[in-house]
């Protein structure tokens, strides 16, 4: 089911707003400073395009330690982030999540888009994994 639900995301909207996640690395990327974030883009990007059957979670929850990105420093990358790429990225998102959620068939789609919106928002200290990994590390959300 997941490999039917990731060609048919892939092909209406996943596709669009994966290439808007890598454009976002590529600008953090001329930035110098920019590439903890562009290394983020580039996995969420991946994550974006197939997204079913993954799940993006904590560092913290996976490793049951703090790190660089779920710490002080990772909330702060998290602010910068918000203010110049995260905003937007949701946006696009939500915009994305009121198309699908037109017709029946896109509700999936439209609430995928609203949790990509959410790691939009704050995807410092996050990390994707299968759903079967998420369990393992005790993950409880959908």
């Amino acid at each position: 089911m997941g490999l039917i639900g990731n060609v048919l995301w892939f092909v209406f909207g996943g596709f669009v707003m994966g290439l808007g996640w890598w454009l976002a690395g590529l600008l953090a990327l001329l930035t110098i400073v920019g590439i903890p974030w562009a290394k983020a883009c580039f996995v969420i990007g991946q994550f974006t395009f197939f997204p079913f059957g993954k799940v993006a979670i904590s560092r913290k929850n996976l490793s049951r330690r703090d790190d660089i990105g779920t710490g002080t420093l990772g909330l702060l990358g998290n602010v910068i982030w918000f203010i110049f790429a995260g905003i937007w990225l949701a946006i696009g998102h939500l915009l994305s999540a009121l198309l699908c959620f037109l017709t029946i068939i896109g509700i999936p789609f439209g609430l995928q888009h609203l949790k990509l919106a959410g790691i939009a928002l704050a995807p410092i200290g996050k990390t994707i994994v299968d759903k079967d990994t998420a369990a393992g590390a005790g993950y409880t959300g959908i």
